[in-house]
């Protein structure tokens, strides 16, 4: 157990920021275990399978921490406007730190590998299932109904993840915030027709 806890996350870890900055088929295995400073073994004893193996990891620990930063902005913002507007200014934030050359590790490893790989399907699913589950939940508290919240958790998602697409091309993290800002002003329109629907 103790050397599960020493190599296995950093070469997660590591997974996560390689697939980010330059996809899933320009990383290799080296780079990754040179990334995480684990021994070469250690990749082959906690993932047998290679690579693959490495990709549904990382999908699955880069879904659990948007995850985390959703559950944080819901505790933190009184709407789904206010923390759409807030995780967009989180995320080109990074982008910007990463001078706009790290997308989302879950958008790169499914483009190349989901139509494919089952498993890595699998886990881009449940990844992006908890992000809009995460967002639905918000919505319903701001008062829209279970099935309108999960659309919107839905459109919401989508339209975020091309705005990062978006500012990667364009160097810039303007489509992200006006993509986030358009989505907010959206809901609190709809949201007194909701209401009085």
């Amino acid at each position: 157990m103790a050397r599960k806890q020493k190599h296995r996350q950093p070469i997660i870890d590591a997974s996560v920021t390689l697939f980010r900055r330059q996809g899933y088929a320009s990383t290799g295995l080296n780079e990754i275990v040179d990334a995480s400073g684990a021994p070469k073994g250690s990749l082959y004893y906690y993932f047998p399978e290679g690579k693959i193996s490495l990709a549904v990891a990382a999908v699955t620990e880069a879904g659990e921490r948007v995850v985390e930063t959703l559950d944080q902005l819901c505790q933190e913002c009184q709407s789904t406007a206010d923390l759409l507007k807030a995780h967009a200014r989180l995320l080109a934030g990074w982008m910007k730190k990463s001078g706009f050359r790290a997308g989302c590790p879950i958008t790169t490893v499914l483009l190349e590998l989901a139509p494919q790989e089952r498993l890595v399907a699998q886990a881009g699913r449940a990844a992006y299932g908890a992000r809009i589950s995460a967002l639905r939940g918000k919505l319903e508290a701001d008062g829209f109904t279970p099935t309108r919240a999960k659309r919107l958790a839905q459109l919401c998602t989508s339209a975020l993840q091309g705005a990062l697409i978006q500012a990667r091309v364009e160097r810039s993290g303007v489509p992200i915030l006006t993509t986030a800002d358009e989505l907010a002003e959206m809901l609190e329109l709809m949201l007194p027709m909701e209401g009085g629907g």
